[in-house]
């Protein structure tokens, strides 16, 4: 069966960065200058301190799966089940998450795992997705 393409996020002013981020292997999440608060998805001011002094800048890529579920049903057929799709919470700063799929054995993704980014690129689009870290793979 040939494959069919997932959807892609639209490259839109806010949030393009954070799609094209993986281009140089570079995790990018929207921090504010202000206050120095981290946040995700990007917005065109700080949600703590309403300053509009918001950019991207680099993060670790590191991260903890906060929550998950296991996807035994495919929403399309661009999906392969089982799959994982989790909250992952950035080293950077509590409460900060990026929603995405975690490769890997279904079986071995728990609550607390440490997990790190890397890049499946999809045209114009580098999807951010994580796998264990080396030391709990």
């Amino acid at each position: 069966m040939p494959e069919v393409p997932r959807k892609l996020p639209e490259l839109e002013p806010l949030t393009a960065f954070f799609w094209t981020s993986g281009a140089d292997g570079v995790l990018r999440i929207q921090r504010c200058g202000a206050c120095g608060r981290w946040q995700h998805p990007p917005q065109p001011r700080c949600h703590v301190c309403h300053s509009e002094d918001v950019a991207p800048a680099p993060v670790s890529g590191r991260g903890t799966v906060k929550t998950f579920t296991i996807n035994r049903q495919a929403w399309t057929p661009a999906l392969q089940e089982p799959f994982v799709f989790a909250a992952i919470e950035l080293a950077e700063q509590p409460e900060l998450y990026v929603l995405s799929n975690v490769s890997g054995p279904v079986e071995a993704v728990h609550s607390g795992m440490p997990v790190q980014v890397f890049f499946e690129r999809r045209e114009d689009v580098w999807l951010p997705l994580f796998s264990a870290e080396a030391s709990d793979a």
